[in-house]
Parts: C-alpha cells; sequence; structure tokens
C-alpha cells in the first residue's frame, strides 16, 4: 500500500527548479511546464477569464468600499488559485522525484510504489507561505509611497492579494528553491505562466498606481482601487504571454531557456 510523502516540506525546500547532488555540477533552473491533461489545458485557458470577470462582478463595491470587497474577495481568490495551482502546476519537488525514478523503480521491490509530493500538503505550505509574504509586500508597498497611517487595512488587503495571486504559483511550484527565487527576485529566471503572471503582477500595480494624483476627482481613483485592478490585469497578460510558445522559457533580455 502507497504511503504519502513522508517530508513534503522538504520537497518544498527543494523547489522545482533543480538543484544539484554531491558532485554533481550546478543545473540550469528550468521553466515550469503546466501539466499536459485535458483538464489542466482547460483550467489554464479559462483562468485569466475567470479571474477579470470576478474583478468586473465586484468593480463598483470595490469602489464604494474598498475594505469590506476585499475581504470577502481574498478567500474567493484562494480558491481559485488553488483549484488552478493543483490541476495546472507540478507541486515543488516533483521534478527531482522524476529525475529520481528511474534508478528507484529498479531498487523497488514488487508490490511496493513511490509517491510524489502531496499537493494539499504543497498547497497549504504555499498557503502559508503567500502568508507570510504578505508582510514583505505591506512593507514594500509602504516604502514605495502607500498610505499606512490613514489606510492600514486597504494596503495590508492589497498587498494580501498580490501575494495570493502572484506569489502563490511560484511558490506552490518551486517552493522554497533558494536558486529559484534569486533568479525570480532578480528578473532571471526563465519565463512561465507562474514567473510572466508575477512579473505582470508588479507591473501592473506600478502602473495602476499611476490614475491616483491626477486630479480627475473620479471615486476610482481611491487607494487601492486601481492598483488592484492592475495587479488582476497585469497578472492576467504576463500569465498569457510567459505561457505562449514565442515566450515560454526566454528570459528578459532576449535569452533562452537551456
Amino acid at each position: 500500500m502507497s504511503t504519502p510523502s513522508p517530508a513534503p516540506v522538504a520537497a518544498m525546500a527543494g523547489g522545482a527548479g533543480g538543484g544539484k547532488g554531491k558532485g554533481d555540477a550546478p543545473t540550469t533552473i528550468q521553466p515550469i511546464r503546466t501539466l499536459a491533461t485535458p483538464t489542466a489545458q482547460a483550467v489554464r485557458h479559462t483562468h485569466p477569464v475567470l479571474l477579470l470577470s470576478l474583478l468586473l462582478l465586484r468593480f463598483k463595491a470595490l469602489v464604494a468600499d474598498p475594505v469590506p470587497t476585499m475581504c470577502s474577495a481574498l478567500p474567493v481568490l484562494a480558491a481559485v488559485q488553488v483549484a488552478y495551482a493543483v490541476a495546472c502546476l507540478p507541486p515543488a519537488g516533483s521534478q527531482q522525484q522524476q529525475g529520481a525514478k528511474g534508478a528507484a523503480a529498479r531498487k523497488r521491490k514488487p508490490g511496493s510504489d513511490a509517491s510524489g509530493p502531496n499537493v494539499v500538503v504543497t498547497a497549504l505550505v504555499a498557503l502559508v507561505l503567500s502568508a507570510l509574504a504578505t508582510l514583505a509586500l505591506l512593507a514594500a508597498f509602504v516604502l514605495l509611497g502607500a498610505p499606512l497611517l490613514t489606510h492600514l487595512p486597504h494596503t495590508a488587503l492589497c498587498a494580501a492579494h498580490l501575494s495570493v495571486l502572484a506569489l502563490f504559483p511560484v511558490l506552490y511550484a518551486r517552493g522554497l528553491d533558494g536558486r529559484a527565487w534569486l533568479a525570480v527576485l532578480g528578473a532571471a529566471a526563465p519565463l512561465d505562466e507562474a514567473f510572466g503572471g508575477l512579473a505582470g503582477a508588479v507591473v501592473g500595480a506600478w502602473l495602476g498606481a499611476v490614475p491616483i494624483p491626477l486630479d480627475w476627482d473620479r471615486d476610482w481613483q481611491r487607494w487601492p482601487v486601481t492598483v488592484l485592478c492592475g495587479v488582476f490585469a497585469g497578472y492576467a497578460l504576463g500569465k498569457l504571454v510567459g505561457g505562449s510558445p514565442l515566450a515560454f522559457g526566454r528570459r528578459f533580455g532576449g535569452a533562452g531557456s537551456d
């Protein structure tokens, strides 16, 4: 009878970008490939449409009362992102598991079975890490000029949405692989859906802040409505571009992955 992975958190630490064993040369960080199942392909194409539709449905409420609207939307967003990650992305550590599969199969006793990373535990750990990352994003927002004393709930919830939307898929697929995260944070990782979505969300948040100080006197210019809209739009666009055949595996600067 098969047993679950004894150390799912260790798999998260290993990440999906590959590492190096004893005596091995360092491996190149590879893009995250979406699963090839029909369900995964259907979900990955409908996922951006669903996210933007949810934003449009709640836009008026977001403008009228941002804090309660973002509070009620956050669990829904988390559920959507968990479903997308489980259906479409390989969990952290799965690539190492596949790489060692041949050798393990030769040593395995008849009737035994090897199990990969537990997707449920991986998703839960990634959610916890996303919640912790919200604090870092909150600090980054404040350092970049976001209101803290007068709009702390607004800023914190905006940071939470950015973390769950854009960081969670990368955490789910790459875990805590230090080399991979250095490449991601340095914009040197190969493009894929997860990294493309993260890059697009960050750029979208920055562009979304542009209309706020303009003297248009519109209700939707309130903090953080335009920033949150930019996060969603940028994530959807970046995800589509990163997963496209023309951009997948390429790096900023035009280099492709090995």
